[in-house]
């Protein structure tokens, strides 16, 4: 496990079920609300400062999932959404970034997401993910989604990594 966590670039994530509980709250005009853990979005933003590419891959169709991540850090054309096939948004996000497959930590809880956790090079689910995603999991993270699984991955591989460490000048001047 230390090998594959060593290799990781670049963080790929599904929205709901996994930055999220997977509750989403129907308003009348027809967008969607969901909430995000806090701890989640610092933990985004330590992948990029410290030079970490990090994408989401959505069957979500809100922009303000994109606008939530690009507040953490993510790129714009990083954020994936209204996904309907997960692996060509995965190829294309690796194709673009200049990275590697198996230099991605992925992190899915559904069934649309298990075709890029058997390409990525480690797959991780949250502890509340379906079935299928468990069984091709590397790793199944002990927190659920929305609950901190995110962190915990992110942290997982930056302390293995020796780069989870804060810089309260560039934050502030970043964030």
């Amino acid at each position: 496990m230390e090998q594959k966590l060593s290799k990781i670039k670049a963080f790929v994530f599904d929205v709901d079920g996994v930055m999220t509980d997977g509750t989403i709250l129907a308003l009348p005009d027809g967008d969607l609300l969901r909430t995000f853990d806090a701890k989640d979005g610092f933990a985004f933003r330590m992948a990029s400062m410290h030079g970490y590419q990090l994408c989401a891959i959505t069957g979500g169709s809100s922009e303000s999932i994109r606008k939530r991540l690009v507040t953490c850090g993510f790129k714009s054309e990083n954020v994936y959404i209204h996904s309907r096939n997960k692996i060509l948004d995965f190829n294309d996000f690796c194709q673009r970034n200049n990275v590697a497959p198996e230099e991605v930590l992925y992190i899915g809880d559904d069934m649309p997401d298990v075709c890029v956790m058997e390409l990525c090079g480690l797959a991780v689910a949250p502890a509340d993910a379906c079935t299928e995603c468990i069984e091709v999991a590397d790793y199944v993270s002990p927190r659920p989604g929305g609950k901190g699984c995110v962190r915990h991955s992110i942290e997982m591989v930056m302390k293995t990594q020796g780069t989870w460490t804060l810089d309260t000048e560039v934050y502030k001047a970043r964030f």
